[in-house]
């Protein structure tokens, strides 16, 4: 699924000299393909200038293919002082994939390319930073770096910085990382130059501080190698590495801990843990069930029913609908063997619905294109019976994958042979108390290369109303042909295939949650509300990495606040926890358990859509506890609707507020940094102006003093709510 990104081309000039960095602010570009366009001697005077924010769709017709850049630049011999022989090129990174040369030396190359074996492939995400042999630089003279580039999808070409030509230090050609594995960590130390030096392996209880292992060993890399070091990690141990080499002041490190869960255990007496207001049109079905968690079975009871509206007591589901509009103030009761407990709920027949982000699970993170009828069945049954249904988790949400090749001589779309009844799918998970969800395109086909809804958009919201869908995922992806064609990329001409489905939408007499997928074009949260969306996408797909967490996070999401609120949401992509692949190749998400942590907290704090990702089937006891936990989905389903604010960065750690409807803060202290960082609490708080002797640790779930110091572990955080 292709993304959006802010582009920034690469340079001609040389803007700075230093002893150690010299950087670009213009460049030359000319679409195509010629293996001449790489000499050094090449002249390229008729070339396209281009500068930093020029992305492909502005210098191109059409931005798929191929395209040059050549970048002259004089490369000061200050470079060569040091005792490391190399300089690095930092291109930032780039929509796709690329192939480098310096004065005609071959220095690097990511991606591959469409003709060699196996094909295309991108690394749009990886930042090129290549180590070049000195010997190919020309000491103060010109210096051609030529980049051969291949684009498939919108936008095309460099981003995320100026160019640079540098002396590097240890971080810019080593880096050490410390991986999951099986009854522990690998520490691994991977290196573009070849480095001796010594590994600094600690093991620290985190509870009592305790260093239970501490040694060093003297380590030798090649060039262009890693090397893997295990590390035994017991639960609730903290592992930490350091790398270094005596030819350089840096040090590398690295932080981990084993997965610690932090949610205390629900009683075994009911607890309600769902949201606290539901809202329905008049005459569309109720569909909701009641979340209490506690020991099974359960009975349950409503007080204060509208008319056509029923429950059922086994099941805790609600269904039927209501004609009148109005607030319709609720009593919930569950009683098991333990005891009873009730909640105050409020079901909103009105105009409006999303009043809270959606909870639920989407099948891409895990099954991708090998989804199918019996998989969504058997995990949406995981769902009610792991218990993840008892926290508010409702939606079940087909992704791309299940439409038939050719739709009908009437133009009506149909599901493939692995969906052999959606009828039936859609009944079962309203038996339920769950909803369905669906994927399509307002292109003719889909990312997966399925069909889209071009030209079909009445028949297709009549189908998916006629199999019970209550939510519709709709992915620009294939209407790119469509955009680019009509040379018209205006705010409007993004908002029309939307407007458009949205109109149809309308028209079905049940309510179909509407989620805009098309990664942040054009800024759509300014827009978004108006085309009656519920949601919308902000940024590129996410994956299970701390890079793609932090720029879907913490980078794209802090200006977004005003634009969130009941029935209108920003959405910054689905949770990666759990056992995620992308269909056949399921395995433990690469982020950290504190970036895990963070993932969760964050996403609570933005009011965020949170549809699980992983293999519900397989969740372990840490995934279960990171998405039921109650007081941290009560902030992401407060009834407010107010979006969190970052209100502090300065040096790694960041601080988002968020105000909640009981007069409360919710407050996220997030540790950036790759090292462990002490806050105090009052002082943070002092910081966005909150004051208070006691906080609720909601992670914890327990009243903590402000006066610590509390260390935030790497990509961590630290998560209260300030009571009112």
């Amino acid at each position: 699924m292709k993304r959006v990104l802010t582009i920034l081309s690469l340079t001609l000039a040389a803007l700075t000299l230093s002893a150690q960095t010299v950087s670009f602010d213009k460049g030359r570009f000319q679409k195509g393909d010629d293996p001449a366009w790489s000499a050094p001697g090449f002249d390229d005077s008729a070339w396209r200038e281009v500068t930093f924010d020029q992305s492909w769709e502005t210098l191109v017709d059409y931005a798929n293919g191929y395209g040059w850049y050549r970048i002259h630049v004089v490369i000061p011999s200050s470079l060569k002082k040091g005792k490391v022989e190399a300089i690095m090129l930092d291109l930032g990174a780039i929509d796709d994939s690329d192939q480098t040369w310096l004065n005609g030396h071959p220095v690097g190359k990511d991606g591959t390319f469409p003709e060699e074996p196996g094909g295309y492939s991108s690394e749009w995400g990886r930042r090129r930073h290549y180590v070049v042999d000195p010997s190919w630089v020309k000491w103060d003279k010109d210096n051609v770096i030529a980049v051969r580039v291949y684009n498939y999808g919108d936008p095309g070409g460099f981003y995320r910085g100026a160019a640079q030509v540098s002396k590097p230090s240890l971080k810019d050609f080593a880096k050490l990382t410390l991986e999951a594995g099986e009854g522990g960590y690998k520490a691994v130390l991977a290196t573009s130059v070849k480095t001796s030096g010594s590994l600094h392996i600690t093991v620290t209880d985190i509870l009592t501080g305790k260093v239970e292992s501490d040694k060093t060993q003297k380590v030798t890399v090649p060039s262009w190698k890693e090397k893997p070091y295990f590390c035994a990690l017991a639960p609730q141990k903290r592992l930490k590495v350091t790398y270094t080499d005596p030819r350089f002041e840096e040090v590398l490190e690295a932080e981990v801990c084993a997965p610690y869960i932090l949610t205390p255990p629900a009683p075994a007496t009911p607890r309600y843990n769902g949201p606290l207001v539901f809202g329905v049109r008049p005459g569309s079905p109720v569909i909701f069930r009641l979340a209490f968690s506690g020991d099974k079975p359960m009975k349950y009871a409503v007080e204060g029913l509208p008319e056509g509206v029923v429950l059922d007591p086994d099941k805790g589901v609600l269904s039927g609908s209501c004609a009148q509009e109005g607030d319709y103030p609720l009593v919930f009761t569950a009683t098991n063997d333990k005891g009873s407990a009730s909640a105050q709920f409020t079901l909103k027949v009105g105009t409006q619905i999303g009043l809270t982000p959606p909870m639920g699970w989407n099948s891409w993170n895990c099954w991708a294109l090998s989804v199918s009828q019996e998989k969504v069945m058997s995990s949406a049954a995981a769902l009610i019976n792991k218990g993840l249904a008892d926290y508010g988790y409702s939606y079940m949400n087909i992704d791309d994958a299940w439409e038939a090749e050719y739709r009908t001589p009437d133009g009506r779309i149909e599901a493939n042979e692995k969906f052999p009844d959606m009828k039936a799918l859609g009944d079962y998970l309203h038996s339920n108390g769950l909803k369905f969800g669906i994927y399509s395109s307002p292109g003719d086909h889909t990312c997966g290369g399925f069909l889209g809804s071009l030209d079909h958009e009445q028949q297709d919201a009549e189908v998916w109303n006629s199999w019970g869908v209550d939510y519709l995922k709709y992915d620009w992806c294939g209407y790119s042909k469509v955009y680019d064609a009509s040379k018209d990329h205006s705010t409007a001409a993004c908002i029309r295939p939307y407007l458009k489905m949205q109109q149809y939408l309308r028209e079905q007499p049940r309510d179909i949650f509407y989620s805009l997928c098309q990664y942040g074009w054009d800024k759509v949260w300014e827009w978004g509300s108006y085309i009656d969306a519920n949601s919308w996408r902000t940024s590129h797909d996410i994956v299970d990495t701390w890079e793609s967490l932090y720029v879907t996070g913490f980078v794209r999401q802090p200006d977004l606040y005003p634009y969130a609120g009941p029935g209108h949401w920003n959405d910054p992509d689905m949770l990666i926890v759990g056992k995620v692949g992308w269909s056949s190749s399921l395995r433990d998400s690469r982020l950290t358990p504190d970036e895990q942590y963070t993932h969760i907290s964050l996403w609570s704090l933005l009011a965020a859509n949170m549809l699980i990702g992983c293999d519900i089937s397989q969740i372990d006891d840490f995934t279960f506890n990171l998405l039921c936990n109650n007081e941290v989905n009560a902030v992401n389903q407060d009834v407010l609707g107010k979006q969190a604010r970052r209100d502090v960065d300065e040096g790694g750690i960041q601080i988002w507020s968020r105000p909640l409807a009981d007069g409360g803060t919710a407050v996220g202290i997030f540790n950036l940094n790759e090292t462990s960082v002490p806050v105090r609490l009052s002082e943070a708080l002092g910081q966005i102006g909150l004051e208070a002797e006691t906080v609720r640790d909601l992670w914890r779930q327990t009243d903590i003093p402000t006066e610590e110091t509390y260390m935030i572990l790497p990509h961590g955080v630290r998560y209260v709510k300030v009571k009112p």
